[in-house]
């Protein structure tokens, strides 16, 4: 991401730790804690996380589970929005907002600084037009008051990106992409001159888990499962793209780091990216 900043481009995605639909606790707190105790033995150095999973669930799992944290572990939280009492995402943008949740992301993870804040814009689904400056300003303050290393985007548009690059630099940007949902081709690719990471949410579809018969076709040939397969197209498709993928499962979390691991051949790729 960053000079001082080196993480593996396998990372882990905490949303997933909380309850159902991303709210309140987790039915097993004892597994999720297992989880990401089991993420950093096996050498994963990159945790992305928010306040507003649960809310406040996951960074205190985190913190629960890892600290006091390894030197060489990373942690990435974003802010701009809030949980409701019915369980929904509205922005949470105002000056004030943000830097509350900074101080909250501190408090719960145990921290004197953050590594990286990301601060998110738009939906889910896609950015929503717009100026960024004024909120990315608040988090530029933040970081030169000594409470944020480093600032990155989530959900933008590239014209959004460009506007936060003129007020302080800028080391990642996340946003929705997978193999199914190319909107963001161009964007990858310029941000990889710039030396920027891309950080893919939903890598494996999200809500909806990624369905394709092609995939599963690939998959049964190279004896991998399709969400590994899907997995190793992203980190294939361009050396700035960092993996998050969730889970509250160490089986499965073991399954996603061994995608790292896989090597898909030229005519396997060529048919991959013809699914979008």
């Amino acid at each position: 991401m960053a000079e001082d900043l080196t993480v593996t481009r396998m990372g882990y995605g905490a949303m997933q730790l909380a309850g159902p639909h991303v709210f309140g606790p987790p039915a097993d707190r004892d597994a999720a804690v297992a989880v990401l105790r089991t993420a950093v033995e096996l050498g994963i150095t990159h945790i992305d996380t928010s306040d507003y999973y649960g809310p406040y669930v996951t960074n205190e799992i985190i913190n629960e589970a890892l600290h006091p944290y390894p030197d060489e572990l990373r942690l990435v939280t974003k802010v701009g929005a809030l949980r409701d009492a019915e369980g929904g995402w509205p922005q949470a943008l105002a000056p004030e907002q943000l830097r509350q949740a900074v101080h909250d992301n501190l408090s719960h993870l145990g921290l004197d600084v953050l590594d990286v804040v990301n601060l998110r814009v738009g939906g889910f689904e896609r950015p929503e037009q717009g100026s960024i400056a004024e909120p990315f300003t608040v988090l530029a303050q933040l970081r030169e008051e000594g409470l944020i290393r480093h600032l990155g985007l989530s959900t933008v548009s590239a014209e959004q990106l460009a506007e936060a690059q003129s007020i302080a630099p800028v080391v990642c940007v996340q946003n929705r992409y997978n193999i199914a949902r190319r909107e963001d081709d161009d964007l990858i690719d310029s941000l990889a001159r710039q030396g920027i990471a891309y950080v893919p949410y939903f890598p494996l579809g999200g809500f909806t888990p990624l369905q394709s018969g092609t995939l599963e076709a690939v998959a049964v040939r190279l004896d991998a499962t399709p969400l590994s397969v899907a997995l190793a197209w992203l980190l294939q498709r361009s050396d700035n793209i960092l993996l998050i993928p969730g889970t509250s499962s160490v089986a499965h979390l073991r399954e996603n780091v061994a995608a790292a691991a896989l090597a898909l051949p030229e005519d396997e790729l060529a048919e991959l990216d013809a699914i979008a």
